[in-house]
């Protein structure tokens, strides 16, 4: 992790969002420093998947202010916020989202290829990433072909492919036995970790939370506590 005084990465400011007559956000404010690893936590309905949304560019607040490095998300419009997304983010979800049709390797070069990248260099990209992850001679299967933990590790790759500033994962477990989402959690928080990215994990499970170095925990669409985790405390 970078030094306690590098400038953060990652700053929600009075972040307020509302569903009708349903307040998902209530002010809500976070900073998140270069290489952190901070777990939102919560019951249903507290906010967090929200919360990572307007952090991710994915939803914007009704009021407040989401910044990416020198980057106001906040004030992107649609267009743009989708090209940062692209560009500078990474997200994992509870599901993988990857395109079935597409073998692992093109999975995982596919945020290359968007970005203009040559069909050569981004899939040598996704083998050096596949092979890193464990998933050497893969790349031709395609997502049903792979087990659950399998697929998420080619999620993992793709969501770091591209050198992201932040991979956001959302209920990265929820879909997998305990045993082989205590291997994911491994995987992504050594794989961010070595290589400096901050990653933001929204979870309703304390062992998955356990595996990142901060706690965040929500509760009726405000921060409740914020604290920094010890070594040991992964489940």
């Amino acid at each position: 992790m970078d030094s306690p005084t590098s400038p953060p990465v990652l700053i929600g400011r009075d972040l307020t969002k509302l569903y009708g007559s349903v307040r998902a956000l209530s002010g809500v404010s976070i900073e998140i420093s270069p290489g952190e690893s901070t777990a939102i936590m919560g019951p249903s309905g507290s906010g967090k998947s929200t919360l990572l949304q307007c952090l991710a560019g994915i939803l914007p607040p009704d009021s407040g202010r989401v910044q990416l490095g020198d980057t106001v998300v906040s004030e992107l419009s649609d267009a743009r916020r989708s090209r940062l997304r692209r560009e500078r983010l990474g997200f994992v979800f509870q599901d993988g989202q990857l395109l079935p049709e597409l073998p692992a390797n093109e999975n995982v070069a596919l945020p290359l290829l968007l970005a203009g990248s040559s069909r050569a260099g981004a899939l040598r990209a996704a083998e050096h990433w596949l092979e890193r992850l464990g998933l050497a001679g893969l790349g031709g299967r395609r997502p049903g072909e792979m087990s659950g933990g399998q697929a998420q590790r080619v999620a993992i790759a793709r969501a770091m492919v591209h050198s992201p500033a932040v991979v956001f994962a959302d209920e990265p477990t929820g879909a997998l036995d305990q045993a082989t989402g205590h291997e994911v959690m491994q995987i992504l928080t050594t794989t961010t970790g070595m290589s400096g990215t901050t990653l933001v994990v929204v979870t309703h499970d304390r062992k998955v939370a356990g595996w990142c170095s901060r706690l965040v925990e929500l509760r009726d669409a405000m921060i409740h506590s914020d604290r920094l985790l010890t070594g040991g405390e992964a489940g």
